[in-house]
């Protein structure tokens, strides 16, 4: 028993041991990608059920090596990210499309986390809004 809780405690010091070493070696690259985003919290306001919920999040690579997403994650399955899979060169810019559900009434405050090659290898970026439910279009 000893021995099986001895190899375990290696081992998880020897995995966490390695992570730590990728992490910072990431991190002192100077030549390491640079996410740039032009903004992290986008605003609906207030918006009518069934209306448009997409925003693009722009964003710019200004470091000097290719940045590379390895996912991009939302907060819920009512919110849809869509990005390049593609590598985004040097001083290129693209974008994060994001698609909220807007059949849903009420306020929303969804994350979307952005994993990357980049010297901070997590950005979040933000939507919010309230969906109020669509006015009646009959007249009297």
């Amino acid at each position: 028993m000893k021995k099986v809780l001895f190899i375990l405690i290696v081992t998880l010091i020897g995995s966490a041991s390695l992570f730590a070493q990728t992490t910072t070696t990431a991190a002192k690259n100077p030549d390491a990608p640079i996410i740039s985003l032009e903004e992290t919290l986008y605003d609906y306001g207030t918006i009518e059920q069934n209306s448009d919920g997409t925003h693009n999040f722009i964003y710019k690579n200004i470091g000097k090596e290719p940045l590379i997403f390895s996912k991009v994650r939302s907060s819920c399955g009512c919110t849809i990210p869509e990005w390049s899979r593609e590598p985004l060169l040097s001083q290129q810019q693209d974008t994060i499309k994001v698609k909220y559900d807007t059949r849903r009434i009420g306020r929303f405050n969804k994350t979307i986390s952005i994993f990357s090659n980049a010297k901070k290898p997590m950005v979040v970026v933000r939507i919010q809004g309230e969906v109020v439910a669509k006015a009646n279009s009959k007249t009297n």
